[in-house]
């Protein structure tokens, strides 16, 4: 089997792994696979082979690691309206407990309100800026 062949070869299994895993590092790796696949075509000996591989796979993670790190970080799951539907959604609070909670309905259903921390417990109209457990944290409009 030729040199290329494998390296194209691990460069699929890396690929492939990194749909079943989700790592998008595995894809960086897998750039640097082919580059050996394609100094191997070049009839580069493995000693070359390996380095660019190494190369071009390390230099590709260090490129999205830094790319990465200067992103401001996003909202956590439980406040980002791309992963719960229910964030930016509108409640009407008619009364607040003692305890800082209130009991609204929400698509069709009883639920536990409590305000965003250091905001007064007013009645009105609130937006859901979090979901925590079963628990709508709101803010007022």
């Amino acid at each position: 089997m030729a040199d290329s062949t494998v390296w194209w070869l691990l460069a699929g299994a890396a690929v492939a792994l990194e749909l079943v895993t989700g790592t998008f590092y595995l894809l960086m790796l897998s750039i640097g696979l082919a580059a050996g696949a394609l100094a191997a075509h070049a009839g580069a000996g493995l000693t070359v082979q390996l380095l660019a591989a190494a190369l071009v796979g390390g230099g590709a993670v260090v490129g999205w690691h830094l790319v990465r790190g200067r992103q401001p970080a996003g909202p956590t799951a439980s406040a980002n309206p791309d992963v719960n539907l229910d964030v930016g959604e509108t409640v009407v609070v008619d009364a607040w407990q003692a305890d800082g909670t209130a009991q609204v309905r929400y698509r069709g259903a009883s639920w536990t309100v409590v305000q965003m921390p250091g905001a007064a417990p007013l009645i009105g109209t609130h937006r859901v800026r979090e979901v925590v457990g079963n628990r709508l944290v709101v803010e007022k409009i």
